[in-house]
C-alpha cells in the first residue's frame, strides 16, 4: 500500500491581515501599521508596541495627531473605559513625538 501526500491547493486563498480601527482617526488599516495602546489590570495607560500585553487594548496611527485627538477627546478613555491619569497622558505623548511610522511595521 503506497502513502499518499496531499499537495497544498493552487487555488487556495490568500490569509487574511487582522485589521484595527484607529480611535483618534477612524481610519481602518492592518494591525501591523497600527500602536496598540493596554489598560494594564492596574489601572495604568500605557503604550504596547509589540501588541502582546494583557489588558484591554484600543489603537491608534503612528501619526501625532492621532495620538493628541483620542487624548484630547476623551476617544482613548471611552475605548479603554477608564480615565487616564495626567502622568498616563504625558508618557503617551512622549511617546507619540518619538514615533515614526516606519518603526510600527516591526
Amino acid at each position: 500500500m503506497e502513502k499518499t501526500t496531499k499537495m497544498p491547493k493552487n487555488n487556495a486563498r490568500p490569509r487574511r491581515l487582522p485589521q484595527r480601527t484607529c480611535v483618534g482617526c477612524g481610519t481602518v488599516t492592518s494591525k501591523r501599521e497600527i500602536v496598540r495602546v493596554v489598560r494594564t489590570p492596574e489601572g495604568r495607560v500605557v503604550p504596547d508596541p509589540t501588541g502582546k500585553k494583557p489588558g484591554r487594548g484600543a489603537y491608534l496611527c503612528a501619526k501625532e495627531e492621532c495620538w493628541e485627538a483620542g487624548l484630547r477627546k476623551g476617544r482613548l478613555e471611552r475605548s479603554l473605559k477608564v480615565t487616564v491619569s495626567p502622568d498616563d497622558a504625558a508618557a503617551l505623548r512622549e511617546f507619540a513625538s518619538a514615533l515614526s511610522p516606519a518603526e510600527v511595521q516591526a
